[in-house]
């Protein structure tokens, strides 16, 4: 017994002291160690997320998709990083893809997180006030007047008011002579949402506006020096679907549209602005949306990374890569050697005198890009054919069978080669984040 007791005094200071350091454990697992909080690990990155082709094939989720949120958000639904789905469909409001989203992935998404080809018109707010013509499909009034417009005609609007104008069905075509019907205002800007449903009436009624300079009562003017301002969402050339083989896209309809009104007039259609992907004020719009949030949650660490994950090499990646050179020439504006070196080196500071100017436009809505890098990544599950190679030497080629990006936007090979390539959004999300070295709690 002598012996029996200073064991049981040795287990019982033994088992003591365990139950302190599983105590001490168990805070650790809490967060909590004395009065100390252990935070969760904060992003420096966000992800740019595409959604045909990468997270859906028409209304059908890729099973991949799920697979990759489930890391993107934690326990309490919210997200671990900053996201924003940047699409360039254009047929309906930030919220209704919001919703669609939520409902096909299983987590809470917000407007604040969805980018349509139409959302950077917020920012062109010098025609907000004027009259315009708008073209595309779903409830186009209602997007008009949620980006800022205030005075919008619709393609149907001028049908009715002008039903001899649209002659090409003939079961369309009114029955008895008809006068105008009305007195619509005059138009002062067009507006391309997306792919109408009839192309053949728009593309009619919106040369018509073009060559009247916005008066349908009057005739084409084909000599007139002046265009009325055009703004075109979504260059898309073609999309994917459910279907084996890519859908034509809006892009496909502003083919159709600049060949129209070269072939009448002698002259290229100009437009005043191009937005959704490639573009550049897309890009910057969506970092402008990543930045918000990390203030929302009140992230110390600015947002210096950004992850482009797409699947069409000429929207997509193009327009990824596109931002990432336009990043890294802003870093080097900001140094007045490098400044002077590329000046020399191009013979003017004209290339210089041009971002300025794209500085400026944002400037007036936005701050200006905190972002120094943009990423793509490209993933085999949409539009992209492994199998059909871009060459390396755009001169060795028919530009028009390789380059299916929008026709003001210049080839360039290494705007269309992605800092990676995976099979799926799941690997990018994985890819990412050892990438970064972030493993979220």
């Amino acid at each position: 017994m002598k012996g029996f007791l200073p064991l049981c005094r040795g287990l019982g200071a033994l088992s003591h002291r365990r139950s302190r350091r599983e105590a001490g454990l168990l805070a650790c697992r809490c967060g909590v160690r004395g009065t100390q909080t252990i935070s969760k690990p904060q992003p420096s990155f966000g992800l740019l997320f595409d959604i045909d082709g990468v997270l859906v094939r028409g209304r059908m989720p890729i099973p991949a998709a799920k697979k990759a949120f489930e890391k993107l958000v934690d326990p309490q639904g919210q997200f671990v990083v900053p996201v924003v789905f940047v699409t360039n469909a254009g047929n309906c409001l930030r919220q209704t893809k919001a919703d669609q989203l939520s409902h096909i992935l299983g987590v809470p998404i917000t407007q604040d997180q969805v980018i349509m080809s139409h959302s950077p018109l917020r920012m062109l707010k010098k025609f907000h006030d004027k009259c315009v013509l708008v073209s595309g499909q779903g409830p186009v009034l209602e997007i008009a007047k949620n980006v800022g417009y205030k005075n919008v005609v619709s393609i149907d609007m001028l049908r009715e008011s002008f039903p001899l104008l649209d002659m090409v069905d003939h079961n369309r075509r009114p029955k008895l002579p008809s006068n105008p019907v009305g007195n619509p205002p005059k138009v002062e800007a067009v507006v391309l949402f997306g792919e109408p449903i009839r192309w053949e009436t728009n593309l009619q009624l919106i040369i018509d506006v073009l060559l009247t300079n916005g008066n349908l009562s009057g005739a084409h003017l084909t000599q007139n020096t002046l265009q009325l301002p055009l703004l075109a969402c979504n260059m898309d050339l073609m999309w994917m679907a459910e279907a084996n083989s890519p859908r034509f896209g809006h892009g496909t309809f502003l083919v159709c549209l600049e060949n129209i009104y070269k072939k009448i007039t002698g002259k290229d259609l100009k437009y005043e602005a191009l937005m959704g992907k490639p573009s550049e004020l897309t890009y910057h719009f969506a970092e402008h949306l990543i930045r918000n949030q990390a203030v929302q949650r009140q992230w110390k660490h600015p947002i210096t990374s950004l992850y482009a994950i797409g699947d069409n090499l000429m929207t997509d990646i193009y327009g990824a890569n596109l931002y990432n050179r336009y990043l890294e020439e802003r870093v080097t504006r900001k140094n007045p050697k490098a400044v002077a070196k590329m000046a020399a080196a191009t013979g003017s500071t004209a290339a210089v005198s041009q971002e300025e100017e794209v500085d400026n436009l944002w400037e007036s809505e936005l701050a200006l890009p905190a972002a120094t890098s943009c990423k793509s990544v490209l993933v085999c599950t949409g539009v992209y054919n492994p199998k059909a190679a871009v060459p390396c030497d755009a001169s060795h080629c028919i530009k028009e069978t390789v380059f299916h990006g929008h026709r003001d936007f210049r080839f360039d090979p290494a705007l269309v080669e992605p800092s990676h390539i995976v099979q799926d959004v799941a690997g990018a999300v994985d890819l990412i984040f050892e990438q970064e070295k972030f493993v979220p709690q």
